[in-house]
């Protein structure tokens, strides 16, 4: 089908980033097997940190991340097994592991998967005993709700605790719920839109998003969401934490 002469909903500002599944390049990285990569973000756009989905054939592997940086997975379709603390984990679609910096464990694919990768070096907190690996079932997370609201139901992946120096949160929203407010902060994020859609504000402007847009927001991007249409809205959320900002 011919490319609708050059329109896309992608958009590329200096604070911000809207990636779309119709702009995606595939590409092959270091220590990635039988695997096709789509690098959402990295330093080179700005970023802190990367982000990227990685589309595993069955058999295909991911070598350790570097010795500095830290690795989140989630899983978006199909199984992969990995090994945290000496046990091999089989994990499937919506589960996620943490593996820290260092860590000498890598993933294979069970079964032809699509995954979420965020990789950060680890900054350390002197006095403060670096995470430990883990893993999880994002459905299995009890929720919080935000400001109080059931409309608006935040599930935190990673402990509450400041040997992390990152967050990564799922946020669910019901069918016409947004942001109490519009946000203004150090943190800079990654967000991957895992169901449903919605109007994202980034910056001074207003983008219709939906499941598989990428966008990146640079610290102090202004930044709100409110969700569309008859079914829950949902997206998987990076940024970093427990950090002072001199560091």
């Amino acid at each position: 089908m011919m490319h609708e002469l050059g329109m896309t909903r992608s958009k590329v500002q200096g604070g911000h980033a809207l990636i779309t599944p119709d702009t995606f390049v595939r590409q092959q990285l270091p220590g990635w097997s039988k695997t096709q990569c789509i690098v959402h973000t990295g330093p080179v756009l700005g970023a802190r940190f990367s982000q990227y989905s990685a589309e595993m054939e069955k058999g295909g592997k991911a070598e350790p991340a570097r010795e500095d940086t830290q690795r989140f997975v989630l899983v978006l379709e199909g199984r992969i097994s990995v090994k945290v603390a000496r046990t091999k984990q089989e994990i499937g679609k919506r589960g996620y592991v943490y593996l820290p910096a260092g860590s000498e464990t890598g993933l294979e694919a069970l079964t032809s998967s699509r995954l979420a990768v965020i990789e950060k070096p680890y900054q350390p907190l002197p006095g403060v005993r670096p995470p430990r690996a883990l893993w999880g079932y994002e459905p299995k997370v009890p929720p919080t709700l935000l400001g109080g609201d059931p409309s608006l139901q935040v599930r935190m992946l990673l402990p509450d605790d400041l040997s992390f120096d990152l967050a990564v949160n799922t946020m669910t929203f019901a069918p016409g719920a947004s942001l109490p407010m519009v946000e203004i902060h150090l943190m800079e994020h990654g967000l991957l839109m895992l169901d449903g859609g919605g109007i994202y504000r980034l910056g001074e402007d207003w983008y219709p998003v939906k499941a598989g847009d990428f966008i990146w927001m640079a610290s102090y991007c202004p930044q709100w969401f409110g969700a569309l249409g008859k079914e829950p809205s949902k997206y998987l959320l990076y940024k970093d934490m427990n950090r002072h900002p001199l560091t």
